[in-house]
């Protein structure tokens, strides 16, 4: 067998073509990712004491979710407005990085 590996089998794994199969993923997740978002935040009930009209509002009364008995789509939702920013942010600091390996 070839030392440095095949074609089939790469030795440098991630360092290989990009093909568009990888981009139809890629995309058909963020779309699902957001979809999700979407789905949780028009079936959650916001607490009484805090109705978010803005963007800013939404992450300000997030942390009252739990508040009044909030299921798992407040929790759910809760999770996932603050996991969004910080995958944002692992990606583009992700591509910054990019050229210093």
């Amino acid at each position: 067998m070839n030392s440095r590996g095949s074609k089939r089998f790469p030795t440098h794994y991630g360092y290989g073509e990009v093909k568009v199969s990888r981009y139809l993923v890629l995309y058909l997740s963020q779309i699902a990712w957001l979809a999700l978002g979407v789905f949780l935040y028009v079936g959650a009930r916001w607490p009484s004491t805090c109705t978010p009209q803005t963007l800013f509002d939404i992450y300000a009364c997030s942390m009252r979710l739990p508040e009044d008995g909030g299921g798992w789509r407040e929790a759910a939702l809760l999770t996932w407005l603050w996991a969004t920013p910080i995958l944002v942010a692992l990606e583009v600091s992700r591509r910054f990085n990019k050229g210093e390996d």
